[in-house]
């Protein structure tokens, strides 16, 4: 039997090392689906329920395994639905490429079913490299290039496939005038910028004397590196949040996130700084960064065209996180007045106080917070934790600390509502052996998590563990959007679009062949962690959380908390839960030591 360019396309990515593809199936890539049954499933075709899924899944293991991700999509429609999981990828530099199918070339531009321009489509999603093979001997340096350029810039690309074309006998490129063979490998390049500018840096990072640092992603392989040259510079480290797993938490001059999802010593850090360090982020709200007047700042970073985006820096050092910092340590003198850093730790402490007392402030039926909290004191050190967008974004960013071998992602820039079981899933292909962790808003479950599920149960006999945990914060309100409303606009919750339905979510789990249970008081929360950690398949906790519980940012502004305050006025449905709680909620801030009685307080 000849060898038909599908079949070719499946030996080329196991030849790269892919082991999955995440996709959904349809006529548009039929040819591929018939090689998929010849190559005997090599890689793994993992079926989602949706293309969008199938994309977010390859974002997160991408995300967790440092690979390439890799999904598929039929013409049109599924082409479509991939869009949103490969912006994500975009915004948040995953490598990911899509393989797609196209109609016949005999039909293209006769405005044939399902036929959608996908070059135009794909343009700007997978700006990088996006490009569709019309004939066999095109195919290997198409993909090739697709899977090199996602690795090496962080990127989606797309590779379209008409479906005749992939029925076609595979021809390879000969040597000839206008063949264009390649090959295949990711080689490792450390780059670094030259010694003058690595000694510009140190200058300015020796004679500064509140230094702090704010850690991205970028880093994520320097954390020794880090580590030292903040210990060396006296320095407070802040992290953004696709950061968060960059250093652990438990490292005392580690004030965790930055931002409006941020903590109080991240912001008074960058406010007190007279230098700035930061590696490998290109946080986007420069308003929580120190002022421009009179800070010095150093930034690292990979990516040439991240350099000075966002903040007039100093000195701009582009290169490899890890081979630029083990440079720049050697010309750091160690800063002998300790004064600053014992300052930093001090707020770390107290911050941590506030948010066991945050957490403890009682709620009806269940305070968010220590949903997630009682999971901190729980949560295995191996396990990779999701948060999906939205309230459940702000309780992981303050209240879960990484630490050990944990790792944690969710969706940074793009911050789609969505992305938080899918990437758990995603994790579990890249990490069989570790437990997966989702924290989620019922809002996000309804829209795409119940349906991944099926999923879940679909694949998770593969995994070596099967500890699979979907918490469901199911307070019956698209809660972020409704604080937003209140802060912003000073208005009251718009009842049709913010309510929604109670679902039994565990049931539903426990339907499809999962566990789960339904905890609906403060007493239940940390035995339901507890059965989900030991259990011996995926499980969904939905935990009856209070709406009234306030994302209050630290630093909120007298402008949002009277906006707030105008949204009670003005008629808001929740106002005297969302009174009760703001209050509660951010006086433990400035009251040491509060009264069990109004801890306790319901009135």
């Amino acid at each position: 039997m000849s060898t038909k360019v599908s079949d070719f396309l499946l030996s080329r990515l196991r030849e790269w090392g892919v082991e999955h593809v995440f996709a959904y199936p349809g006529d548009g890539i039929n040819g591929l689906l018939a090689a998929w049954g010849r190559a005997e499933n090599k890689p793994m075709f993992v079926q989602a329920r949706h293309e969008e899924m199938a994309a977010f899944e390859a974002v997160g293991y991408a995300k967790f395994s440092g690979q390439v991700g890799v999904c598929a999509a039929t013409s049109g429609p599924g082409a479509i639905h991939l869009l949103n999981g490969l912006y994500d990828a975009k915004l948040d530099h995953v490598p990911v490429v899509a393989i797609v199918g196209q109609t016949d070339r005999t039909a293209m531009g006769g405005s044939y079913q399902q036929e959608v321009d996908l070059l135009s489509l794909y343009k700007d999603v997978a700006s990088e490299y996006c490009e569709m093979v019309t004939v066999p001997q095109q195919l290997p340096n198409v993909l090739d290039r697709a899977m090199r350029i996602a690795k090496a810039r962080h990127a989606p690309t797309a590779v379209i496939i008409p479906a005749d074309v992939q029925e076609l006998d595979y021809e390879p490129p000969e040597h000839a005038f206008k063949m264009v063979p390649s090959s295949i490998g990711h080689p490792r390049f450390d780059a670094v910028p030259p010694d003058s500018e690595i000694d510009r840096a140190a200058r300015v990072l020796n004679e500064g004397g509140k230094v702090a640092m704010l850690v991205g992603q970028g880093a994520r392989n320097a954390r020794p590196q880090v580590e030292r040259i903040a210990e060396l510079l006296g320095a407070g480290v802040a992290k953004a949040l696709l950061g968060k797993d960059v250093l652990s938490d438990d490292l005392p001059y580690v004030t965790g996130s930055i931002g409006l999802l941020g903590t109080r010593p991240s912001y008074d850090l960058m406010q007190g700084c007279d230098t700035l360090l930061v590696v490998g982020s290109s946080f986007p709200y420069t308003q929580f960064l120190p002022g421009f007047e009179d800070v010095r700042a150093v930034q690292i970073d990979m990516d040439p065209s991240m350099i000075g985006l966002r903040y007039p820096f100093e000195v701009e050092l582009v290169g490899d996180s890890a081979a630029t910092l083990d440079r720049l340590i050697t010309r750091i003198e160690r800063k002998q007045d300790r004064s600053w850093r014992e300052k930093i730790e001090d707020g770390v402490r107290k911050w941590h106080e506030v948010m066991d007392r945050r957490a403890d402030v009682e709620a009806d039926p269940i305070n968010p917070e220590y949903v997630v909290h009682a999971l901190d004191a729980m949560v295995p050190e191996n396990a990779i934790v999701c948060a999906d967008s939205g309230s459940a974004a702000n309780w992981y960013a303050r209240h879960l600390r990484m630490r050990g071998e944990m790792r944690g992602s969710l969706s940074g820039t793009l911050a789609t509502m969505g992305p938080g079981v899918p990437y758990a899933i995603g994790a579990k292909f890249a990490h069989p052996d570790r437990p997966a962790i989702a924290i989620v808003g019922d809002g996000a479950m309804q829209m795409n998590g119940l349906a991944e599920l099926v999923t879940a149960a679909k694949y998770c006999g593969q995994w070596s563990d099967r500890r699979l945990i979907v918490a469901v914060l199911n307070n019956h309100d698209l809660n972020q959007v409704t604080w937003e409303m209140r802060a912003m606009q000073g208005a009251p919750s718009f009842e049709a679009s913010q309510s929604l339905p109670d679902l039994p979510y565990a049931t539903i789990a426990q339907h499809f062949g999962l566990d789960g249970v339904r905890v609906e008081e403060r007493g239940a929360v940390a035995g339901a962690w507890q059965a989900a950690l030991a259990a011996d398949r995926p499980y969904v906790i939905d935990f009856r959380t209070d709406p009234a519980v306030p994302p209050i940012p630290p630093h909120a502004t007298l402008e949002q908390i009277q906006n707030a305050a105008s949204a009670v006025l003005h008629g808001d449905a929740d106002r005297e839960g969302m009174v009760r709680q703001g209050v509660k909620a951010k006086i433990q801030e400035v009251v040491p030591h509060l009264p069990g009685a109004l801890r306790g307080d319901k009135k």
